[in-house]
């Protein structure tokens, strides 16, 4: 037996013992044989693991012939991906035809050649294989892929921390707000159709972006301890603007869906409210993205609960408080309910990810 082939196993399904016969003495001194001598057993055998790495399946059986059983070899996840050899008598186009439509790679005519049954099922068996190993490489290539845009997010984040010392543990606690927010919604008749797993997962990935463009507002503004004038605010609120544009400028080179077209709207509408007071826009209801109004709800949560230079760190539960009273006004009425149902889950993350031990206690003061 070939050392390279003798852990491959070849399944034959033949309701004829002879043919059997013919075919395991083909094939025995090169690879593991099993048998079936009818269409339910071969489905049992392609089903247990390790499955068969090919299998040679007679077109003509009773009660379940050989179109069936490949037809359900090519339903199940499991079994889809093994190479089905039909073996048949019958030679006719239309019925070669039938057996690659229900997903045979190939046909074995009888009576058998001995010679040419090893070079087909050698054959199949290597572009098995390169087609594993081509997936295999796909699958890391695309491993690598989603590597370098986490670490491209993260640095571009990074650069809002290293302007603004309160970012680095706001944007942890946000992406985590927005992750929880987007799974409890992901079934609501008003968002499911958004909240697909991609999308959640873009969204728990770009959240870090939604502040980078606070790079552009100045130190003696971004950084001054308590009220800022109507000026210094005006310039503030730029920063959505900022972060939109040099997000899109990026997004732009990458297409419509890319993993940056997330971050773009999430850095552009999170300051959006639901009346149309908000900015940079002045959207309103639905005209503002989910992604920005999914963020709205974690952005104003965590600044309320955590300390800035401007105020004191309050309670979580007047940060519920004031949520509740800006349903319907800042924010999207069935966001609030869903943080609202989740404010257990939101008050776990503020205190995992708090910024200080005095933060932790603030969060469960009783006012």
């Amino acid at each position: 037996m070939n050392n390279a082939e003798n852990n491959l196993t070849i399944l034959l399904v033949d309701d004829t013992p002879v043919n059997i016969q013919v075919l395991a003495n083909c094939l025995k001194d090169w690879y593991q044989i099993k048998i079936a001598t009818n269409g339910s057993k071969a489905l049992e055998i392609a089903g247990s693991s390790p499955p068969p790495d090919l299998i040679l399946l007679d077109v003509m059986m009773p009660e379940m012939d050989g179109y069936e059983v490949c037809k359900q070899l090519k339903q199940n996840k499991e079994t889809a991906q093994i190479p089905v050899i039909f073996i048949t008598a019958l030679a006719e186009k239309r019925q070669e035809a039938r057996g690659l439509a229900v997903g045979a790679v190939d046909y074995i005519t009888k009576p058998f050649v001995p010679e040419l049954v090893l070079a087909r099922v050698k054959i199949h068996l290597e572009l098995k294989r390169y087609r594993e190993n081509l997936e295999k490489l796909v699958q890391e290539r695309t491993r690598e892929l989603e590597l370098t845009q986490d670490v491209t997010i993260e640095c571009m984040g990074a650069l809002a921390e290293y302007r603004d010392p309160e970012t680095g543990g706001h944007i942890k606690r946000t992406r985590q707000y927005v992750s929880i927010l987007a799974k409890k919604l992901k079934d609501h008749p008003r968002f499911r159709a958004y909240l697909d797993e991609a999308t959640m997962r873009k969204l728990y990935k770009s959240a870090p972006l939604h502040d980078i463009g606070k790079v552009g507002v100045p130190d003696h503004i971004l950084l001054k301890p308590g009220k800022v004038t109507d000026e210094e605010f005006a310039l503030i609120k730029e920063h959505a603007k900022y972060g939109r544009d040099v997000i899109a400028t990026a997004a732009s080179r990458l297409g419509a869906d890319s993993f940056l077209s997330c971050a773009q709207e999430l850095a552009g509408s999170h300051h959006e409210k639901w009346d149309g007071s908000g900015y940079p826009e002045g959207l309103c209801g639905e005209a503002i993205p989910i992604s920005g109004r999914l963020m709205a709800v974690a952005d104003v949560y965590d600044a309320l609960v955590c300390k800035r230079v401007y105020k004191e760190a309050f309670s979580h539960a007047k940060a519920v408080a004031i949520i509740t009273e800006g349903r319907g006004k800042h924010f999207d009425p069935d966001i609030v309910d869903a943080f609202l149902a989740l404010s257990e889950g939101f008050l776990h993350i503020a205190e995992r990810f708090a910024d200080s031990d005095e933060e932790r206690k603030n969060l469960l003061a009783t006012t």
